[in-house]
């Protein structure tokens, strides 16, 4: 099977520069947990919620939010992202992504075409999710 059959083709990114608060308000709404960066159309790196959680103040959205808190809302995306993340291509299988998930320790990886532009992403949830489905139906079988 292709990583092409379990990607997320919808994909949602976000460059260098913009705020790391466009980067909460995005997984919020969407409910996600991933953004890719891209400068030029080219894969540079990952934002993952636990980046932004580790990046940001504990105290945003209490009443003992200061301003020195807020101000973390407006770092840069390029001063909390994972840089040269691991890419596949879209001609690699689901055995290449889980070989690099049982090696490594993050949870997605962005789907590339040779020029380096995204093309999806594909979680660890998302092979979890295919794998619990297979069992399924070959339980119903």
């Amino acid at each position: 099977m292709l990583v092409t059959d379990l990607m997320n083709k919808y994909l949602i990114t976000i460059g260098l520069e913009d705020k790391i608060s466009i980067v909460k308000e995005i997984f919020e709404k969407y409910n996600i947990h991933h953004l890719v960066v891209v400068e030029s159309g080219k894969v540079l790196g990952v934002v993952s919620d636990l980046d932004l959680y580790k990046a940001l103040s504990p105290n945003i959205g209490k009443i003992t939010e200061t301003l020195k808190d807020t101000a973390t809302l407006n770092k840069r995306v390029h001063h909390i992202m994972s840089r040269n993340p691991v890419v596949l291509s879209t001609t690699a299988t689901i055995d290449d992504v889980i070989q690099i998930f049982s090696t490594h320790s993050f949870s997605c990886i962005p789907i590339v075409d040779h020029n380096m532009k995204p093309r999806g992403i594909i979680t660890l949830r998302d092979i979890i999710k295919a794998l619990a489905e297979k069992k399924i139906r070959a339980l119903n079988i």
